[in-house]
């Protein structure tokens, strides 16, 4: 039995790993300890009901098309002239270290980035990023504006994601996502929902659970780090993201008919 600490005025809850729920329960425990630490809004935890929702047509599971546009990515970050790895109060509590360990092996920033931005909570996750060893963190003193962009996620600092040609936004905002890609970026993102502005936007869209699909992505940008720059340039340009879309969305509809079918017989 595993016991972890609720919120104080919750309690203490207990929770034994074949509990059929269990990885999806733990998820949202580091989602509530994210708001309790001043990481994560309120409204992040209705986002991520939203996406836990599609996570359920998917079958909780790592899907073909999921590993290929991983695979995409992988070598699109590999071969960057300046990668950034972007981080919001959701990433900060589902996976921090898996960021800072991808960031590390590309040699890149993070920048932090809120939808509902305040500055304690901009510091307090660069400041867990750092204790967790990443090396360079921007988003504490942005001085740009993404062209078109008004709103708080518009601002970026000319060091990180300005200056970047490939973003990695996971859990993104569709407005920044199309903001980013307008000004000629590569844009990569992890989305459970093949619907949202954000997936039909992305330069490459990786459609799973972003706590399965992170530590692919470390582990596919691992095994390109071996291969010559001029063999990954040859992996480059076959992947195209309007397939993936399509792919993902087919196998939901082909696992609904599945479901109400035989897949709800007892």
């Amino acid at each position: 039995m595993v016991i972890y600490p609720h919120p104080k005025s919750r309690g203490v809850t207990s929770v034994s790993p074949d509990h059929p729920r269990y990885a999806s329960l733990m998820t949202r425990e580091k989602l509530v300890k994210g708001v309790e630490d001043g990481i994560t809004g309120l409204n992040g935890l209705i986002a991520h009901g939203r996406g836990e929702a599609f996570d359920y047509l998917l079958g909780e599971g790592t899907q073909h098309f999921a590993r290929r546009a991983c695979r995409a990515a992988a070598v699109r970050l590999c071969l960057a002239r300046h990668p950034v790895l972007s981080v919001n109060g959701n990433v900060a509590a589902l996976v921090p270290e898996g960021m800072v360990a991808l960031a590390r092996r590309l040699g890149c920033p993070l920048e932090v980035n809120l939808f509902y931005r305040t500055e304690e909570r901009v510091h307090k996750i660069a400041e867990l990023l750092r204790g967790l060893g990443a090396e360079t963190v921007y988003g504490e003193h942005p001085d740009c504006q993404l062209p078109g962009l008004s709103s708080e996620r518009g601002k970026t600092d000319s060091r990180g994601i300005w200056a970047a040609d490939v973003v990695l936004v996971p859990l993104e905002d569709g407005d920044r996502t199309e903001a980013l890609v307008a000004m000629g970026k590569c844009v990569i993102t992890v989305d459970l929902n093949p619907l949202s502005r954000t997936a039909r936007h992305a330069s490459i869209t990786i459609v799973d659970n972003l706590v399965r699909a992170l530590p692919m992505l470390v582990e596919e940008t691992a095994k390109l780090e071996t291969k010559p720059r001029l063999e990954v340039e040859q992996l480059d340009g076959a992947y195209a993201n309007r397939h993936t879309m399509r792919e993902a969305l087919e196998f939901m509809a082909e696992r609904l008919r599945w479901l109400a079918g035989e897949g709800m017989d007892p």
